[in-house]
């Protein structure tokens, strides 16, 4: 499964979660604020870990196209 494949899924699952949570809100249910902040933490660690992979494709590509040059 490609990146774009992975980040696509998690994408819907999120969608999923803040659909059900919308509803619940619409009812009339409290917020919690610590499911807000955990749902905060997560999407945090969830673009660093993408920003990482982007990364390290970056460095990755400059280091062939380097020894590519060096032949």
């Amino acid at each position: 499964m490609s990146i774009e494949g992975r980040s696509n899924f998690r994408e819907d699952n999120f969608d999923k979660k803040t659909e059900l949570d919308e509803s619940q809100s619409r009812s009339g249910a409290k917020v919690d604020l610590n499911n807000l902040i955990k749902r905060v933490k997560e999407d945090e660690k969830r673009s660093k870990r993408q920003n990482i992979v982007i990364s390290a494709a970056a460095l990755s590509a400059v280091a062939v196209f380097g020894i590519i040059l060096t032949l």
